[in-house]
């Protein structure tokens, strides 16, 4: 028990600084578009995704991108930098669609 607690400690108070409030913030965003995709699917009685959705997926994963960096840690800088290609494509195309939908209505 004593070991688990001297775990905690370091883990959550001896390490804690800028850098985790950061890490914590960047994980906020990235767990809200969850919170976002399932409130619209809810909603909408079917499953969507919402823009917000990618908004949110661009904000979490650019932070921990940046909290990656800062932690050296490989296998976490190249899953982040991959997302965030996938999150900034999606939201090309909705641009895109929404820029094509608007040129053929005027």
């Amino acid at each position: 028990m004593t070991n688990l607690l001297n775990y905690l400690h370091d883990v959550f108070v001896a390490q804690f600084d800028a850098w985790v409030v950061l890490g914590f913030i960047a994980q906020g965003f990235f767990t809200m578009r969850f919170v976002v995709q399932w409130i619209a699917s809810e909603r909408a009685r079917k499953s969507v995704m919402p823009v917000a959705f990618w908004f949110f997926s661009i904000g979490g994963g650019a932070l921990l991108l940046v909290y990656a960096l800062y932690r050296r840690d490989p296998v976490f800088i190249a899953g982040q930098a991959l997302g965030l290609l996938v999150y900034l494509r999606n939201v090309y195309f909705i641009v895109l669609n929404g820029r094509q939908v608007s040129s053929s209505e005027g």
